[in-house]
């Protein structure tokens, strides 16, 4: 046995996804990092190990505009263009490569960390270090770093450290949540086990282990859908231990898991009623996929009234989406639905306040366990969330030790600093502004070649009409500055009347319609095609999104075919959502069968919504408005131009392309999306600056395939104007650039 220590800036303790983007946010400003990690592959419940698909606020493309950016979006794309198919073993290298591309991070695989040094009275803990056993090479390893973050799902550390945390299901009265029990109890979301199945061309038998469940038992088979075509996490629901200790009980939970697991997989092969001859297992887990154990205490408890109500926090450092997800503590021996799901209108703000712990000085906590509300967990649980958590955790991390405080600290004093980092890397943060006075982009008239302002949508004469006589349309517009008339492409069985609304989002984190401003009642004077016009130029609006709503209608079909309108425009079908809220929920519309395709509708006044001077701070995501600049139809010379009155040393421009986050990418099977590249992202490019002998190239970029471009510009530039010119995208007709940052250094 070798005894080592190892001294960083900050150790993050746990390699799930929000350890990965909390060791690589803490890399990449400025901090060394020790990342330590209980198993040999990273990913934690998203790894190969266990194979839980990434899922965040896009919801399965139930929220709108929602993917995330910064570290899981890139997560995300590099998946998408090295593994479409969603093989396990690559997505786990795709992890691990994004950890080993940094020179800052120190990784530590297969170190089971057991002991925590720490000291102070029960409000006020230091953790002073930690110690792990890294078991393939015998190494006792301790830990030592100014800033620790509990990464580990579990919160070992902070258990170990005296931070202070929340179990099961708080009672009704905790937090004035309706979706809360009415008295506590200890219960908890249950863990997974899933399996993989494959075609072996010929007849294979099954032989049941002993350790097999009749699930016709229990009623299995009547209760949930089993089917030989469902593979991995199509089985989610197969959930148990909720009502014990999923530490304490952990080898307890895994073989009725896995006793479960045979049992499905014995009725699929031996009881005749499935065509599976050939079918046989090739993969089944071994580590139960743990959802939920403690939550740290922090000096804000996230709460269900905050996700559904959207409080929106001066400390936002990132964004969730998906539902409020609960499941019967019973898992599969529940007579219940196996979930239930709550949404809200849109999207909602985390707060920085949630990831440090109350009563342990420098410990960050990011992933399950931060500090939530067992309602609120519902939601902030998942992965891709997790991630963004991680992201914001790891780099307040790094700014906690470059500035020599605390993260309470920070929260008084340096939120605003956060945020500028996290908004410059691209992270997941919504309606907060880049502002930064380093940023020479703000200080430039901001010009392009051309601009798309026309907002309309021709699918041309392969149009179809789609009917609407059982759900409502909606189409989801920028009105900017306002919309003053909408004409809708509709073929009509018969003369008939439509009602039209418009609706306002009520605020940038909603894509569906929320408050109505208007209703029209329009005639359609003849059968056959032609346009529903409907005027609003007497309504008062606020510049924003804004949807135009034609109610359901025996007689009407609205017009659509290939091709995608201009970015930010989405069209809508009316769903009836699982839970009655009387207020809006965003899984009551969606674009799931209009995506990429077009309605037939034109909008006047022109449009301001992708005007050049965006690229240019503001924000850097759709929020009220697409937020971007987009050329006219490309013709290879297209740019935007960032003019100043006077010369500027230029070393660092930093690019933010559009790559769709209304695309929802997903780790493993989950669905296939059919772009190795999204075609709006900018493919080939090159950066100009104007200098006493005129435009001269500095970048020049081929095949890009990234959302963020960081170029240090070689030498010494001093220039008077920079312009980027597109000369090719992965596929879209139109340049688009969401930011243009520049920089002296």
């Amino acid at each position: 046995m070798i005894e080592l220590s190892h001294t960083a800036d900050v150790t993050v303790v746990g390699g799930g996804l929000a350890g990965v983007t909390a060791a690589v946010g803490a890399a990449r400003n400025g901090a060394r990092v020790a990342l330590i990690n209980n198993r040999g592959v990273l990913g934690g419940n998203a790894s190969s190990e266990i194979r839980v698909w990434v899922v965040g606020a896009t919801a399965h493309g139930a929220q709108k505009f929602a993917r995330e950016t910064g570290l899981m979006g890139e997560l995300f794309a590099e998946n998408q263009w090295r593994n479409p198919e969603g093989n396990p073993i690559l997505w786990d290298h795709v992890v691990l490569d994004l950890v080993r591309a940094e020179p800052n991070i120190t990784l530590f695989l297969n170190t089971e960390v057991r002991e925590v040094e720490a000291d102070g009275d029960e409000d006020d803990r230091i953790i002073r270090a930690v110690t792990g056993w890294q078991s393939g090479s015998e190494r006792l390893i301790r830990f030592e770093s100014p800033i620790f973050l509990d990464c580990t799902g579990d919160g070992l550390v902070g258990l170990l450290a005296g931070a202070r945390f929340a179990t099961g299901r708080e009672d009704r009265r905790a937090h004035g949540e309706d979706w809360a029990p009415e008295v506590a109890d200890d219960n908890m979301l249950g863990s997974t086990i899933l399996f993989y199945t494959k075609d072996a061309g010929q007849p294979v038998r099954f032989v049941p282990p002993g350790i097999t469940k009749d699930i016709e038992a229990f009623g299995l088979p009547l209760r949930r859908q089993i089917d030989p075509g469902m593979n991995g996490c199509d089985y989610w629901w197969i959930e148990w231990g909720g009502e014990l200790d999923a530490v304490a009980d952990n080898e307890r939970i895994r073989d009725e898991l896995w006793g479960v697991v045979f049992g499905i997989w014995d009725h699929i092969k031996n009881s005749g009623r499935f065509d599976a001859d050939n079918l046989t297992l090739e993969w089944v887990g071994t580590v139960p996929g743990k959802r939920e154990y403690r939550r740290f205490i922090g000096d804000y408890v996230l709460t269900q009234q905050d996700i559904i109500g959207q409080t929106r926090f001066p400390d936002t450092i990132g964004f969730g989406g998906w539902s409020i997800d609960l499941h019967p503590s019973g898992g599969i021996y529940a007579e219940d639905s196996p979930s239930k799901h709550l949404y809200g209108p849109g999207l909602y703000d985390i707060p920085f306040r949630s990831l440090y712990s109350v009563n342990v000085r420098n410990m960050l906590m990011a992933g399950r366990d931060i500090s939530a509300s067992h309602v609120a967990f519902g939601s902030t649980r998942v992965m891709a969330t997790c991630a963004v958590v991680g992201e914001a955790a790891g780099t307040a991390a790094a700014l906690a030790v470059r500035r020599g405080v605390t993260p309470r600290q920070i929260s008084a004093a340096h939120v605003g600093e956060l945020q500028a980092m996290l908004v410059r890397q691209d992270a997941s943060v919504l309606g907060v502004p880049w502002q930064d006075p380093a940023d020479l982009a703000l200080k430039a008239t901001v010009t392009a070649s051309s601009t798309l302002t026309r907002l309309a949508g021709d699918p041309g004469a392969d149009a179809e009409p789609y009917p609407i006589g059982e759900v409502d349309f909606g189409l989801l517009l920028p009105a900017d500055p306002r919309v003053d008339l909408v004409r809708v492409g509709v073929e009509a069985a018969r003369p008939t009347t439509a009602t039209v609304e418009l609706w306002s989002t009520g605020n940038g984190l909603n894509h569906i319609p929320v408050e109505l401003l208007a209703t029209r009642e329009v005639a359609v004077e003849r059968a056959g095609q032609g346009w529903l016009e409907a005027r609003f130029d007497d309504v008062d609006m606020d510049p924003g999104d804004v949807v135009v709503v034609v109610r359901r209608n025996d007689d009407l079909a609205v017009m659509v075919g290939a091709g995608r309108p201009p970015y930010g425009v989405l069209g809508l079908l009316s769903r009836v959502a699982a839970v009655e809220l009387g207020s809006a929920q965003s899984n009551e519309w969606s674009a799931f069968e209009l995506r990429r395709r077009t309605p037939r509708f034109e909008v006047r006044p022109d449009t301001a919504a992708y005007r050049p001077g965006q690229v240019a701070g503001g924000l850097a995501r759709p929020f009220g408005g697409p937020n971007l600049w987009a050329s006219g139809v490309l013709d290879g010379t297209e740019h935007v131009e960032l003019r100043w009155s006077e010369e500027h040393v230029i070393g660092r421009v930093e690019l933010v392309f559009n790559d769709d986050v209304d695309e929802d990418l997903v780790n493993l099977h989950h669905h296939r999306t059919p772009y190795l590249v999204r075609p709006e992202l900018v493919k080939d490019y090159r950066i100009e600056a104007e200098t006493a002998g005129g435009w001269e190239p500095v970048v020049r970029v081929e095949g890009n395939r990234v959302r963020r471009r960081v170029h240090v510009l070689d030498g010494v530039v001093r220039a008077g104007a920079l312009r980027v010119v597109v000369t090719a995208t992965n596929g879209d007709e139109r340049a688009m650039i969401v930011a243009a940052r520049v920089f002296q250094d």
